[in-house]
């Protein structure tokens, strides 16, 4: 399914700490070469993060929508990476991009399937991999009671 998304992520494999920082001090620049570095360089999490969590007969219908929805997220987080993060003593902290978006992306899978899901009416439509609420609850990590859907 993400045969092309893959051959561009294992040239980009991992980097250091320092590494990602440069790359992404450059990118806040306006550096367009950065930006696409740092996405390349997190494809393998943004698909890693989407299999995780979605179901495979939803994988199927909605997993190139949510890897292009996601690597958009990533293009806008990066914006707002604070570099200069400091914990509460005041002390430099830097923390790794990935651990910087991992719940915004997360939280956009949950949106976006509980969202396509109604949308589609999916009692009837993915009925053969059954999905229910309580599979979405069990998704977002949250009680039945918490996802509201109509």
């Amino acid at each position: 399914m993400w045969e092309s998304y893959i051959n561009i992520s294992t040239r980009h494999l991992r980097i250091s700490l320092s590494e990602e920082r440069d790359i992404i001090s450059e990118a806040q620049r306006g550096s367009k070469e950065s930006k696409d570095k740092i996405v390349l360089f997190h494809i393998n999490f943004l698909m890693f993060r989407i299999r995780r969590i979605v179901f495979p007969c939803l994988l199927q219908r909605f997993g190139e929508d949510l890897l292009t929805e996601t690597i958009l997220i990533v293009y806008n987080k990066i914006e707002n990476y604070d570099l200069n993060y400091r914990d509460k003593n005041g002390n430099l902290k830097p923390v790794k991009f990935a651990s910087y978006i991992w719940k915004r992306i997360d939280g956009f899978i949950i949106d976006f399937l509980k969202k396509e899901l109604v949308k589609s009416n999916y009692y009837s439509q993915y009925d053969e991999c059954n999905v229910k609420r309580a599979d979405l609850a069990i998704m977002s990590s949250l009680r039945e009671v918490d996802i509201h859907i109509s």
